[in-house]
C-alpha cells in the first residue's frame, strides 16, 4: 500500500485557488477527508510559505482571518499578497469573504 503525503494534497489543492478568492482549512480538510482536520490543513500550510508554487496567502480560518500570517515572514505580507491579487483586507480580515470564498468541494467536483 502507498503511503499518501498529505501535504502534498493539501498543496494540490491550495494551488488550484484561483487568484482573488480564498478558501478555509476546513474546506480543504473536508474535500481530502483528512481525519485530523483542519489543524492538518494549518500545519501542512505553516511548512509550505518558502514554496512559490503554494499560494499559502489564499487559505484562512473558518470567518476569513489571516490566522496564518505569522508565517509569511512579515506581519503584513499575507493581506500585501491577497491585495496584489484583488483580495480587500480590512483588521486582517477578508472583505467580502463569503463571496470570495471558494470550496473546492463543489469547483474541484
Amino acid at each position: 500500500m502507498e503511503k499518501r503525503d498529505y501535504f502534498e494534497d493539501v498543496y494540490e489543492v491550495v494551488r488550484q485557488i484561483p487568484p482573488g478568492r480564498v478558501t478555509t482549512y476546513g474546506a480543504i480538510a473536508r474535500f481530502l477527508s483528512l481525519r485530523a482536520g483542519a489543524r492538518m490543513v494549518g500545519w501542512a500550510m505553516n511548512g509550505c510559505h518558502a514554496r512559490p508554487d503554494v499560494p499559502a496567502q489564499r487559505v484562512v480560518n473558518r470567518v476569513g482571518v489571516l490566522s496564518g500570517k505569522h508565517f509569511f515572514g512579515t506581519p503584513t505580507r499575507m493581506q500585501e499578497l491577497l491585495e496584489a491579487e484583488g483580495v480587500r483586507v480590512d483588521d486582517d480580515r477578508v472583505v467580502e469573504f463569503q463571496k470570495l470564498l471558494w470550496d473546492p468541494s463543489s469547483e474541484l467536483l
